[in-house]
């Protein structure tokens, strides 16, 4: 018997965020203190800035006031402030942004160049909070110094690649954020190894808790979507195959 029905995962999922420039359609509207408006935009797919995924009003679309850069992920932080995670390195960056400070800025600044350089995330104004966390982290809890702004997120799960030491070592993570309590839990998907899936080619896109039975739905580009055992680090079926 399936451990989780296949509408009760894309209904999950299909309210998880994924990555930039793919899934920005999956982005939050961001509401703010003035009670104002912040959508998403896609530039395209031809041009200078093509892909390229920018947040504005709602009433000035036009102006870009934050430019996020491949695989970048954007969450809500209760009540008005917007977050972003991304890799950096060998790092996983979270930075925090209050939308009312945001400045426009001309997307001529970041035409060519911002696609193919490292910066992930361009704004014109400094975020309110911005840390990192090594990848190099153990499995299972570990401490944490998450700034204040992020204390209202319970929960954030973040897929990223993971060093594998040989074909059948994980090749992928997920990290459970709980900025509340100061803690990540590093969480090695050991199913996810070379000698089982074309790394690079399949990878876990996005991933989320299922809230009736506490274990993890996810989606794995080029494979399909997975449940989780109870430990969070080995599969226990695929709910639905990519086709």
């Amino acid at each position: 018997m399936s451990g989780i029905k296949v509408f009760r995962a894309r209904e999950i999922l299909s309210k998880t965020v994924g990555p930039v420039p793919w899934y920005w359609k999956t982005f939050p509207v961001v509401p703010s203190l003035s009670g104002q408006r912040f959508v998403w935009r896609h530039h395209g797919e031809q041009g200078p800035i093509a892909h390229l995924v920018t947040l504005g009003l709602e009433q000035e679309p036009d102006k870009a006031l934050l430019a996020l850069n491949t695989y970048c992920r954007p969450f809500l932080v209760s009540p008005h402030f917007i977050g972003i995670w991304c890799p950096e390195g060998r790092n996983i960056r979270l930075t925090c942004f209050a939308p009312d400070q945001l400045k426009s800025f001309d997307l001529a600044e970041v035409a060519g160049w911002f696609k193919a350089s490292s910066d992930r995330i361009y704004s014109a104004t400094a975020p309110i909070a911005d840390f990192e966390v090594p990848l190099t982290l153990a499995p299972g809890m570990n401490k944490i110094g998450a700034p204040a702004e992020l204390a209202t997120v319970d929960e954030l799960i973040v897929p990223t690649s993971y060093k594998a030491m040989s074909p059948d070592d994980p090749a992928f993570a997920l990290f459970a954020f709980y900025p509340q309590g100061g803690l990540v839990e590093v969480l090695p998907q050991k199913w996810f190894t070379s000698a089982q899936y074309r790394v690079g080619q399949q990878w876990i896109t996005r991933a989320a808790r299922d809230p009736e039975s506490q274990r993890i739905v996810g989606e794995c580009f080029g494979v399909g979507t997975f449940l989780l055992e109870e430990d969070g680090c080995r599969l226990a079926e695929w709910v639905e195959r990519g086709k």
